[in-house]
């Protein structure tokens, strides 16, 4: 089992967002994997700045429940550019809930359809760990 959490660090003024998976920034993870893969350029990536964009309750938007979901029905940007605009350069994920657990899987940059993350994940978390680091996140981000 993979555990969550957050680190919300400040960017001009507003609470950034990245999620941390087991000790280690997603941020980094994704890095790491993009360049082992030949993925150029790899990295780039920043958390999100949810006070910049309409994402909703953080708490149903990391569950893809949310009614304002981007980019779609089950999926979610966890990271953006490191320009601070999401849409420049997500990362997106599949998220499901069953059983118990939160998963995260199938992730994907949708400016380079060609990469593969097949071997990138997936990342299971216990759903009550993973729910009391989401609500923590989000009320770091509403303070």
């Amino acid at each position: 089992m993979n555990e969550l959490s957050f680190v919300a660090a400040d960017n001009e003024g507003s609470v950034e967002l990245v999620p941390v998976v087991d000790g280690t920034s997603l941020t980094q993870l994704v890095e790491d994997y993009e360049s082992d893969h030949g993925m150029t350029p790899s990295g780039g990536y920043a958390g999100l700045i949810p006070a910049r964009f309409n994402l909703g309750d953080l708490r149903t938007y990391y569950l893809a429940q949310n009614k304002r979901q981007r980019p779609g029905k089950g999926r979610m940007w966890v990271l953006g550019c490191d320009c601070g605009e999401i849409g420049c350069w997500p990362l997106e994920v599949t998220i499901t809930i069953a059983g118990g657990q939160v998963t995260w899987t199938g992730f994907r940059q949708p400016h380079r359809p060609a990469w593969d993350y097949a071997a990138f994940g997936p990342f299971i978390f216990e759903e009550t760990q993973y729910r009391d680091a989401v609500a923590g996140a989000a009320s770091a981000a509403s303070t």
